[in-house]
């Protein structure tokens, strides 16, 4: 594991792997990366370098609650410079679920990094708009507004952020709730907004314009449901679309929540699927 300062935050960070070409994936929610290492490590056995990070708000690294459009755009503008900093100047961009919506972002706003995509569990669609606006900003609004950054800190998510690095606690408490609350709430509408988009974080007009190849695993439960993984497919320009990696469900008989036991043991299959995936893009 190493740290570096990008863009005034200092990020966690660590690279599999020492030669070729260079990939990064995030994982979903909030999460630290350390999730991803198993499949990072099949793709470094297999010639790649993959950079793995914590976002800011995330596991190890420095709380940053900043104005903005999205937090994702904070996410995918810090992995940019990242990824910039450590030589990686073009690579491979990908994850799961936020993840995913994190390299989307990147995609659109730095095209010119990025080699291809690889993602899985796309989110969209109302279901997933409402239950996950809540679960990212909903909750800490009104945890500010009842208990101010006292509370913030004690919730679970950010006492876990304070574990990892104690001083987050010092960053959290020097906010002002009033200006927390703010930036969340912005966030949260943004959030909600994308309901109406094909996938959470692009239009389709945003969609078609990428350029770059990309590689989709479908999802199959009510926030990753299969039916965004179709769309998003149907509009990028160079699109490969997988719904066989984890079991294929009707698409009114989804599961409410991913199975992380099932993803798990599909980690192999998804390795494969991208080392094809990425054998048939070389680096150009």
């Amino acid at each position: 594991m190493a740290e570096t300062n990008v863009r005034g935050i200092t990020l966690e960070y660590t690279v599999i792997g020492d030669r070729g070409p260079w990939v990064a994936l995030t994982p979903g929610s909030r999460r630290p990366y350390g999730e991803l290492v198993p499949i990072s490590s099949r793709l470094a056995e297999a010639g790649y370098r993959v950079l793995l990070h914590d976002r800011r708000n995330c596991g190890a690294s420095e709380v940053g609650i900043e104005p903005s459009g999205s937090e994702h755009e904070l996410w995918a503008d810090d992995l940019h410079a990242l990824a910039a900093a450590l030589g990686a100047r073009r690579l491979f961009v990908g994850g799961s679920s936020a993840g995913a919506r994190l390299a989307i972002l990147f995609a659109m706003r730095h095209p010119e990094a990025v080699q291809g995509l690889l993602l899985w569990r796309v989110t969209g669609g109302q279901h997933a708009a409402e239950k996950l606006a809540r679960q990212y900003y909903g909750q800490y609004i009104d945890l500010a507004r009842d208990g101010g950054m006292a509370a913030i800190c004690a919730s679970e998510h950010f006492a876990a952020c304070i574990e990892a690095r104690p001083s987050n606690r010092s960053r959290l408490m020097a906010m002002d709730p009033v200006q927390f609350v703010a930036v969340m709430e912005t966030w949260r509408t943004n959030f909600l907004a994308a309901a109406r988009l094909p996938v959470v974080g692009a239009t389709e007009d945003q969609l078609r314009a990428l350029a770059m190849p990309a590689c989709l695993i479908a999802g199959n439960d009510r926030i990753h449901t299969p039916v965004t993984a179709r769309k998003m497919a149907g509009l990028l320009p160079s699109a490969t679309l997988h719904e066989d990696v984890v079991s294929r469900r009707p698409d009114d008989q989804l599961l409410a929540e991913w199975d992380p036991a099932e993803w798990r043991a599909a980690e192999p299959r998804i390795a494969e699927v991208f080392l094809d995936f990425m054998a048939r893009h070389p680096e150009r």
